[in-house]
Parts: structure tokens; C-alpha cells; sequence
């Protein structure tokens, strides 16, 4: 069963299309501690849009979805816990990203491969997207996350404008559904055993 990170992260390519000037603002920039810091924290999984088949399957079946992530920058690594929420039972992984600061994109080890995303901030606040190969039709993707799960009117255009960008049609996006949440208890479990761990340590 395909995991989150799977979907998003497919041998990514810049995002760049010279024949439109609204997409040429939508390139991958380098990663500092500031870049870090802004996507530390719990992101939600809004939605996608997928040309390849596989994948478009594998994004459909994601009911819901919400992550963490907590960056070392001394390491150049994002320590990331996955919640899904896939055929009415809640999925966790727990993994860690490489940050590769130069060419502004994150890759992880999964599935016998390396996967490597494009990170890509946007102009409107608590969001970011992943994008895949923006020059190959027949696997074009991005996907998009938010701090929250309800996003604003502004975030969603800002979305469906890279959509436009990459060619694929706003009919063709799969969205997440919060109300199918069903790791939320998990992910209250977790948080209880941190915090008494932390309470060991500290003592």
C-alpha cells in the first residue's frame, strides 16, 4: 500500500515554463535554516494531481493525511512521522528525509530507490508543494500541504495556478477529506509517550 512520501516524490524536475509567466516564479530555490524552519512543524496533506496511473490510483486511495516534520539542519535531514488514513485504517511511518541545500529539493530512501522531490514555498503563508516531473506527460504531478486542514481561498488559487502550470486540469486533482481522519487517536497516544519520555529525561 502506497505510503504519502511515495506519491509526492518521483525523480522530480524544476518547475519551470517559459511560455507562461506565472509558472516561472514556480522554480525550486536553496534550502537554508530559514527554509527549515518554516516547514518544521505538522503539515497537511490537501491534494494531488497525478498523470501517471499508479500513482493517480495510489492518491485516490488516501482518505486523509497529516505529517511532521522536524528538521536537524546540522545533519541536513527532516525527521518525518506519516499518518494515512487508507481504507478506513490509520497507516504510520516513521522515516527521515535527505535535505540536499543547493538544488532546494528533499529525497528519501524507499520502495529499492531514491526518491527526490523539488521543494517549492509559496507566496501565500503555511503551504508548500512537491513537484515531479513537470516535462514528462505522461508522469507529471505536484501535490500540495498546508498547516491546516481546511485551507483559504487564497492557498487553494495558489495551488490550482501551479496545476494550470504543469498542464493537467483542475478536474483531475484528488483531495483528502478530514472528516475520514482516523489517526487521530494515534497520534494523541504518541504525543502522551514523547511527553513521558521527556519527563524521564528531565528527571
Amino acid at each position: 500500500m502506497a505510503l504519502l512520501w511515495a506519491l509526492a516524490v518521483l525523480s522530480l524536475l524544476p518547475l519551470l515554463n517559459a511560455q507562461n509567466p506565472l509558472c516561472a516564479n514556480l522554480t525550486a530555490v536553496p534550502i537554508t535554516n530559514a527554509t527549515l524552519d518554516l516547514i518544521s512543524g505538522k503539515w497537511y496533506y490537501i491534494g494531488s494531481a497525478f498523470r501517471n496511473p499508479q500513482y493517480n490510483e495510489s492518491a485516490r486511495s488516501i482518505q486523509a493525511a497529516f505529517f511532521f516534520f522536524d528538521p536537524k539542519p546540522a545533519e541536513d535531514k527532516i525527521n518525518l512521522r506519516e499518518y494515512q488514513t487508507i481504507g478506513n485504517q490509520c497507516i504510520y511511518n516513521d522515516s527521515s528525509l535527505k535535505v540536499h541545500r543547493e538544488n532546494g529539493s528533499l529525497s528519501k530512501h524507499e520502495m529499492g530507490r531514491e526518491h527526490v522531490a523539488d521543494l517549492l514555498l509559496t507566496k501565500v503563508p503555511k503551504t508548500f508543494m512537491l513537484i515531479n516531473s513537470l516535462h514528462d506527460k505522461n508522469n507529471v504531478g505536484l501535490s500540495f500541504y498546508a498547516d491546516k486542514a481546511e485551507v483559504t481561498p487564497e492557498q487553494m488559487k495558489e495551488f490550482h495556478d501551479a496545476i494550470e502550470c504543469t498542464g493537467i486540469h483542475k478536474s483531475e486533482i484528488t483531495y483528502t477529506d478530514e472528516k475520514k481522519d482516523l489517526c487521530g487517536p494515534l497520534e494523541k497516544q504518541h504525543e502522551e509517550e514523547r511527553k513521558k519520555e521527556k519527563e524521564k529525561e528531565g528527571s
